[in-house]
């Protein structure tokens, strides 16, 4: 354990903030932002703030185990080794694959790479980052020449328009929002658009926003290149010198654009407010467009980053402080993914695997044996060529696909037949780690070593705070020992994370002098020493730039044979599955402000889960009336694929004829409440990125005979529960129940889940039989150690206050006089539920400031501070203001 302050890197999204973490004497870990680290200036939004609280050994792999029994190392990676030579001898190269994730770092990423592409001989590699930012990538190579991110972080604060298009900054992206928060605030000039189906947080900051019909970017953006050139808003010198293509774009664009009116009716919006979205574009040269999921996760998502990056050729904006196109990545390391080769078509350090030459110089540099000559199985895929028996060996590393690939259901029954799934993780029990034969504990944040890139292209290390729990490892150190027993030992003979890192800027040097943009040539033979002092850094760092680029593009020259950048033909294409009569609905899935991705860190962290503690459907109030759906009911989300269960939540910012379910969910937090099993496993052809925002669905109310929750100091099984969901609160378990029969005895029913083997206990019970209603409370040690509410619908009292109970040690008169109404008593009042999760702020709070005289947000942030931290609850709280 290190004492002392840490600098460390953030593990969530792709912002990539810096860190500073401090393990106390007493073992407590405290953290805050880095204030020198230049993504983030020391700001952390409420994911990063809470980090401290994600730590608890209690979910961790803490050793190795085959087939349920703990075992050795030794034994754990001799049943890994012989099982991949076996199949290797058996079935050939093509029969073992690695699904690896954004999660793990560069280190580790080259390492699972070169023994896969380099050693074992085939490309049988792909990463969950395949389901977040494939499509960004071959809009980069189809127009650079290579997979380049044009711009910085700088570039949004210094730009006179910047439109987000499918991205809910203010909610995935928090820090980076933030800093466009306050450029907006000191220069009032800058104008923000949001492009989104749904009206997000990331529109309380909009000029303008674009409701736009599901799956029409690229109609939008074709139309806007098309009127901008017809308008003669092209910088001909740039167009002229330094691209090839547009008339092929143009007349593409043309065919499928028409004018203002006829592409604002295909996108579903008003001709003004489309044509006043043309205009700021025309009018400020520095515009950014920040572009994520929304675009990227589509079957045309390739073809619609492709329709910006056109608009951006078109009039020079890229290159330039202030301007271009700009990827915003999901995780905090696919950009890290990406450079070492971490998707089954690539190579490391950029180098392409179409090109035999490329090949050939990896090959002799790695001296492997032999060299994946051909693509694998983009993620989807892979997993079919699981189901296939194809694949027979198949490592899972850091990342859990039995919940975050579409089709989920398919996907768990291609790991039930897999004959050998081994899954490194440092989660025990996930939805996946259930079908692993082989389970290996890794390191987690704060136990390892090495870098992640973001999404600006800036390497920042992860270091080591904390000891290693148990008998946890680092990723590559398990793939190095593999390659070892594999007889590839002088290939994989690493002493540390540094030495990966010195053999990954070698690589990235090699034949380059400017022909490939990954170059780190600036850091060969970087010592220990300086490896471990590492500051942030923006690549390509050579010897002639060895302080990093923030831009590139900037001269004109693209890394396309004739340096010329590439205009894309693109034409409109609808979704490969459109709704019908049977499913009448567009399902549209992303994150929520406070969790990410399958619970497995945030799930853990009271104050996360509590802003939003169940899989929740948004609805239109029009589809909800036409479906006999309201507020807070249970309702059944169900397409050709599957079906989830999800609470109703009736919205004016759901755009009529779309709905939307969180991602995270999995069976380890509810029964029923995974929406990837609902999602449809169309791709991209070019990318293979899944279409995660266009799933035909029906929604129908759940057909339920009572509704409850109940709290429990203890994590329980709910009996009787046909649904449930299970969020983690301070000190306690909170259930979200209901059932589709009503019990012949509550108090029986009740008492068989709450009921633990103490003799000493209390219990506090109401049953109106005529109206369904059932109410009890257990208390032991005078303390509430449980307590259940049941009604015939969803209508039942708050939980924020029973909440607060179990902090006492033990419950006076009046308390206990409340207790079963779940009223507080003696005038106190509810907080309501969580607003603010950096300080915890509950709604009932903040309406009672706002009836105290506070009517705006600084107003409340002075008094409660709620929205004065990383500010993502600023538009929640705004909707709580009086208009």
């Amino acid at each position: 354990m290190i004492h002392g302050e840490v600098r460390t890197t953030c593990p969530y999204c792709g912002v990539g903030c810096g860190v500073l973490a401090r393990v106390e004497p007493d073992g407590r870990v405290e953290v805050r932002g880095d204030p020198e680290h230049p993504a983030n200036h020391g700001q952390l939004c409420s994911k990063g703030a809470a980090l401290a609280e994600t730590l608890d050994l209690a979910p961790r792999l803490l050793y190795p185990e085959v087939r349920g029994a703990r075992v050795a190392w030794d034994t754990a990676l001799d049943t890994v080794a012989s099982s991949i030579c076996a199949a290797l001898d058996r079935h050939g190269p093509e029969s073992v694959a690695f699904y690896v994730s954004g999660q793990l770092l560069t280190e580790d990423y080259y390492v699972a790479n070169k023994l896969m592409k380099g050693f074992l001989g085939s490309a049988n590699i792909d990463t969950n980052s395949r389901l977040c930012m494939a499509s960004a990538v071959v809009g980069h190579k189809r127009a650079f020449g290579a997979d380049t991110v044009p711009g910085c972080y700088e570039d949004i604060e210094r730009a006179q328009l910047v439109v987000l298009v499918g991205s809910n900054a203010a909610w995935c992206h928090p820090v980076l929002f933030q800093r466009l928060v306050k450029a907006k605030s000191d220069h009032p000039e800058l104008r923000v658009i949001t492009i989104d189906p749904r009206r997000t947080a990331s529109a309380d900051i909009a000029d303008v926003h674009l409701a736009l019909r599901p799956g029409t970017d690229v109609a939008l953006f074709n139309g806007l290149l098309v009127w901008l050139y017809d308008r003669d808003e092209i910088h001909s010198l740039f167009v002229d010198e330094h691209t090839e293509g547009l008339e092929d774009a143009l007349a593409a664009a043309r065919a499928g654009a028409g004018d203002v009116e006829e592409v604002a009716a295909r996108c579903g919006l008003g001709a003004a407010q489309l044509l006043q979205f043309y205009e700021l574009f025309a009018r400020n040269e520095r515009v950014v467009t920040l572009f994520s999921q929304g675009v990227n996760q589509s079957s045309s998502g390739s073809d619609k980053v492709n329709a910006i990056i056109n608009c951006h050729l078109l009039t020079g904006r890229i290159g330039r402080p202030g301007m271009g196109p700009f990827s915003l990545t999901g995780q905090p390391n696919a950009m890290g993914g990406r450079e070492v080769g971490g998707l089954a078509n690539q190579l490391a350090a950029h180098f392409d695997l179409d090109y035999p030459s490329h090949r050939a110089l990896v090959q002799q540099f790695w001296k492997a044996p032999t060299i994946a000559t051909r693509p694998g199985p983009k993620a989807v895929d892979l997993f079919r060529a699981v189901e296939d028996s194809r694949i027979k060996v198949l490592w899972i590393m850091a990342t859990n696909p039995a919940v975050s690939l579409p089709d989920a259901g398919r996907v768990r029954h291609a790991l039930a037949k897999c004959e050998l799934v081994i899954v490194s993780d440092c989660v025990r029990h996930t939805d996946t780690t259930r079908y692993a034969h082989v389970l290996l504990p890794a390191l987690a944040w704060g136990e390892k070593e090495g870098t992640v890139t973001n999404s600006e292209r800036c390497i920042s290390r992860q270091r080591v705070f904390l000891p290693s729990p148990g008998e946890a490892r680092a990723d590559w150190w398990m793939l190095a020992e593999v390659a070892k027993r594999l007889g590839f030992a002088a290939a994989f003979d690493y002493p540390n994370a540094g030495a990966i890192f010195r053999e990954h800027v070698a690589l990235s040097g090699l034949k380059n002098g400017g022909t490939r943009d990954f170059d780190l040539s600036g850091f060969v033979g970087i010592s220990d020493g300086d490896y471990d002092v590492l500051a942030p850094v923006q690549w390509p760092v050579t010897k002639d730039h060895p302080k990093g680029t923030a831009r590139l593009f900037g001269n004109g020259s693209f890394f396309t044979p004739n340096g010329r950048a590439r205009f894309v033909p693109v034409t409109p294409r609808a979704p490969v599955h459109v709704i019908d009569a049977e499913y009448p609905l567009t399902l549209n899935t992303g994150r929520v402000r406070d969790h990410w991705h399958t619970l497995t860190r945030t799930g853990f962290s009271p104050r996360l889960a509590a802003h939003t503690i169940e899989p929740c459907v948004e609805i239109s109030a029009h589809d909800a009336a036409e479906l006999g759906l309201v507020e807070c009911q249970l309702a059944r989300i169900a397409s050709r694929w599957g079906s989830a269960v999800a609470r109703v939540r009736v919205t004016d910012f759901a755009r009529r004829g779309s709905v939307f379910v969180p991602m995270h969910w999995n069976d380890e937090f509810t029964n029923a409440g995974c929406i990837d099993a609902v999602v449809n496993p169309a791709t991209d052809p070019l990318s293979g990125e899944p279409e995660f925002k266009h799933t035909p669905v029906s929604v129908a109310p759940l057909a339920t005979a009572w509704y409850g929750f109940l709290l429990s100091r203890r994590r329980l099984t709910p009996g009787n529960a046909t649904y449930w969901a299970v969020a983690r609160g301070p000190g306690l378990w909170r259930y979200e129940i209901a059932g589709h029969e009503l019990p012949q005895d509550w108090a029986s029913a009740a008492r068989a889940v709450l009921c633990a083997q103490e003799a000493e206990v209390e219990w506090i019970e109401y049953f109106d039989k005529a109206a369904h209603r059932y109410r009890a409370a257990r208390l032991a040690g005078g303390k509430l150690e449980s307590c259940i509410f049941i009604g015939p619908d969803p209508v039942l009292p708050p939980r924020d206050w029973l909440v607060s109970l179990f902090g006492l040690d033990a419950l006076d008169t009046l308390t206990r006089a409340g207790l079963l109404s779940g009223i507080p008593g003696n005038g106190n009042a509810d907080a309501g539920r969580q607003i603010c999760a950096c300080f915890g702020v509950g709604e009932g709070s903040i309406r009672a400031a706002v009836a105290g005289g506070c009517v705006s947000v600084e107003a409340i942030g002075q008094c409660l501070k709620a929205g004065t931290n990383c500010g993502t609850c600023v538009p929640e709280i705004r909707t709580l203001l009086p208009v």
